[in-house]
Formats: structure tokens, C-alpha cells, sequence
């Protein structure tokens, strides 16, 4: 009777040692994959400016364009938590989106080389981000999932393990754009 108990408290413990260490292991790639999306928003917050400043001279009538762009660059560097990163960085997207179809107006700055390779250089950025961004969705749907599901939940509970959030869209992005092809 004796080794049946001790069997049943041994599986006990190894259940609850190896829910803990996938939960451990699941909160870790989570953090992996937010230092990911911050290595490729570092990239794009680094590239900013010298777009900004390539196009300055041929967009003097852009000004509040460029201004947007770089307020929300600051905005975004100097986050303090992730909700206020993930939201800044949503409005860094939607400004550069902005700035990219204002350029679109500029043939010589469309033909300066500068220009075009910082353009792609972001482009290739953005959709790093994209990626990115998407796993980390996904990890943090798995983990958050992990945190509910029984009997990891019991677990999860019992350590205070905390969900994540996940990386969403402002509001202001999700509207479509107004085209007007009207002449």
C-alpha cells in the first residue's frame, strides 16, 4: 500500500515539475519573440530619421507629414511598457505609411537612390516587423492558452504565471484609406 502512495505522490510531483517547466518554457519564448519584434523596431526607429532627413529638402510642403513621423518615432522610443510600445508603433506604421504615398508625388525624389534605398530598406523592415509581430501572436495565444487550459491552469494558478498581450492594430490603422483617382 505504501508504494502505491508514494507512486501516486511521485507522479503527482512530476506532473506539477514538468507543467511548470512547459509553462516556463512557453513564457520565455513569448519574451523571445517580443526581443525579436524590438530588435527589427529598433532597426526601423534607427532608419527613420535618415529617410526623414533625405526627403526633408525635396517635401517643404510636407512638413506636418514629416513632423508626424518623427513624433510618433519619439513616441515610440520612449515607451516605457509594452501596451504604450505595441500602440506607438502602430502609429509609426500609419505615419510612414502616410509619408510613403506623399512621396509618391515626387519623381525626383522617387529617382534620388538614397531615397529608394532607405525606402526599401524600411519596406523589407516593415515586413520583418509583420512576421515578427505575427509569431509573437501566436506564441502568446499558445502560452495564454497554456495559462486556462486545465489542468496546466491549476499550475499556472498556483505560481502566478500572468498572461501576455497580444499585438494589435490601432484603430485609426484599421480604417481603409480614402482613394480619390478623381482628376
Amino acid at each position: 500500500m505504501l508504494w502505491i502512495i508514494l507512486g501516486i505522490v511521485a507522479a503527482v510531483v512530476i506532473w506539477i515539475i514538468i507543467s511548470y517547466n512547459r509553462l516556463v518554457t512557453m513564457r520565455k519564448k513569448v519574451q523571445n519573440s517580443w526581443s525579436q519584434i524590438d530588435v527589427q523596431l529598433k532597426r526601423r526607429s534607427d532608419l527613420i530619421p535618415n529617410l526623414v532627413n533625405s526627403v526633408k529638402g525635396y517635401m517643404k510642403h510636407e512638413r506636418e507629414t514629416l513632423e508626424k513621423v518623427m513624433a510618433a518615432r519619439n513616441k515610440a522610443v520612449n515607451a516605457t511598457t509594452s501596451n504604450t510600445r505595441m500602440e506607438a508603433e502602430g502609429e509609426v506604421s500609419g505615419a510612414l505609411g502616410r509619408l510613403f504615398a506623399v512621396m509618391e508625388n515626387y519623381p525626383d525624389l522617387k529617382a534620388n537612390q538614397n531615397v529608394m534605398s532607405l525606402q526599401t530598406e524600411l519596406s523589407n523592415t516593415e515586413n520583418k516587423i509583420a512576421y515578427s509581430r505575427q509569431f509573437y501572436n501566436d506564441i502568446t495565444m499558445k502560452y495564454n492558452t497554456a495559462l486556462e487550459v486545465f489542468p496546466s491552469n491549476i499550475i499556472a494558478k498556483s505560481f502566478a504565471f500572468k498572461p501576455f498581450e497580444f499585438f494589435t492594430i490601432p484603430d485609426e490603422e484599421k480604417n481603409v484609406p480614402n482613394v480619390d483617382l478623381n482628376f
